[in-house]
């Protein structure tokens, strides 16, 4: 049997970038989407949770901070699991029954 997390112990990596990374460093959204190369709207779009975050952002993240972007996409994927979690039994489909 799998260990489930918790959906409240799952904290999106929007929030999780913006609390640990970019304010930390006390650059606005719009000077950091600058250096990106992506629209402030698009930034401010993860960074407060409102969007997914990309491969290519997590590229961005890695080149301009040093973290992995492989890391910050496993905890993309580690949060949208989680909140699916929540609602699974929502989710109607039985086993498949395959014979070999």
């Amino acid at each position: 049997m799998a260990l489930k997390m918790h959906p409240s112990l799952a904290i999106h990596v929007g929030d999780w970038l913006k609390t640990e990374i970019v304010d930390p460093t006390g650059l606005s959204i719009t000077s950091l989407a600058e250096h990106f190369g992506v629209s402030r709207q698009a930034l401010s779009a993860l960074l407060n949770a409102n969007a997914n975050l990309s491969a290519d952002m997590a590229i961005r993240f890695e080149k301009a901070f040093g973290i992995k972007a492989d890391t910050l996409l496993c905890m993309q994927t580690a949060y949208e699991l989680a909140q699916t979690r929540a609602h699974e039994d929502d989710i109607k489909v039985k086993r498949l029954a395959v014979h070999r």
